[in-house]
């Protein structure tokens, strides 16, 4: 079996969402020939779910304080050279409104894990925007929080959780974060997101120091397994003030083909193109949707404080990557055969019930 042509290789992915450690290795090795094959069968696998249609997601970057200290990070807790902020809630629910006058039905609120916001405070801006705003899904991506903390932030209306799981190996964890920091925990509160009933989402980076061939494989098979509503992957950037500053960064290529390898895994997965993809190819954002892609997440944070939340160097956060830039967006996507989607764009066993939401 694994003297397979590239297209029998791809094929056989296709139709089994599954492959082997020395399959994967093929695609990622492969020739022009052999990864525009499997961008081609990704985006053909996408259009008969989606349609040539990409979901609009407006983030909300309300703080860069974090406690923790992960080495790869650009708002790490022992960051001295970084303007910290975060927003209220009266600023958070006007990005909010502004979102949705300018078509959003989700919002995205993200931070570094910032103690200063209770489970109270957050669910008495998620019941605000619920409240003017029915029509409209709320996606935390907050880090790691407990049970309870989870549980409560459901109950008062959000509908989606993003927790980048980082990497499916112990010991490549331990390589991108402080001894304090638990696998074991960031895995366990993944599984509760899902019992909760979160649309889930988990996620890796694409070169980042200490990752092998394997340590990927590992991640797909983790997402096979997990079965995520969406996946967040992008390449590894540096940031300057880390102790990876001088660590190469990841490659625009690798990730385009594990975007399209993940499609196959996961077909109805909502798949993002992500900034750092566009930040290290002047082309990301489309060759992203191109490999099977189907969401975009434009800035929506208060344009004075999107400097500062620089999670690596050189992050886009003007233009089409903006909010208030859609007219450009849409023209960029335009040019390649898709269109804007501005319906909430919830995964599809949601919108087909096949997955029941129960809040307390």
């Amino acid at each position: 079996m694994e003297n397979l042509s590239y297209k029998e290789t791809v094929d056989l992915l296709k139709e089994s969402h599954d492959l082997t450690e020395s399959q994967l290795i093929t695609l990622l090795d492969g020739d022009r020939q052999c990864k525009n094959y499997l961008y081609e069968t990704a985006r053909r696998t996408t259009d008969a779910i989606f349609g040539r249609t990409v979901y609009l997601r407006g983030l909300v970057e309300f703080s860069n304080i974090c406690k923790n200290d992960c080495y790869y990070c650009g708002i790490r807790r022992s960051h001295s050279h970084i303007t910290r902020y975060r927003l209220s809630g009266e600023e958070i629910l006007r990005c909010a409104d502004k979102g949705y006058r300018l078509g959003f039905r989700t919002i995205v609120l993200q931070s570094g894990e910032d103690l200063y916001y209770t489970a109270d405070m957050l669910c008495s801006i998620i019941r605000e925007i619920k409240q003017s705003h029915p029509d409209m899904a709320v996606t935390l991506s907050i880090g790691e929080k407990e049970r309870d903390f989870y549980q409560a932030c459901f109950d008062a209306g959000a509908d989606r959780f993003l927790l980048r799981h980082e990497t499916a190996t112990r010991l490549h964890y331990e390589q991108l974060h402080p001894p304090e920091m638990s696998y074991e925990h960031r895995m366990n509160c993944l599984k509760t997101l899902r019992e909760i009933g979160y649309q889930t989402g988990c996620g890796f980076m694409v070169g980042s120091p200490g990752q092998t061939g394997h340590h990927l494989y590992r991640d797909l098979m983790f997402i096979k397994e997990f079965h995520p509503h969406m996946v967040g992957i992008g390449p590894f950037l540096s940031q300057k003030d880390t102790p990876f500053a001088k660590e190469a960064n990841g490659s625009p290529n690798d990730t385009l083909v594990l975007l399209s390898i993940i499609r196959l895994l996961e077909p109805k997965v909502l798949l993002p193109a992500t900034t750092a993809l566009n930040t290290i190819a002047s082309d990301g954002r489309e060759s992203g949707l191109l490999a099977g892609a189907n969401v975009i997440m434009p800035n929506l944070s208060p344009p004075d404080v999107r400097e500062q939340y620089l999670l690596y160097d050189n992050k886009r956060h003007t233009g089409a990557e903006s909010a208030e830039a859609l007219d450009e967006l849409e023209k960029s996507i335009g040019r390649i055969g898709f269109r804007i989607d501005f319906s909430r764009g919830d995964h599809p066993d949601y919108c087909c019930g096949t997955e029941s939401v129960k809040r307390r």
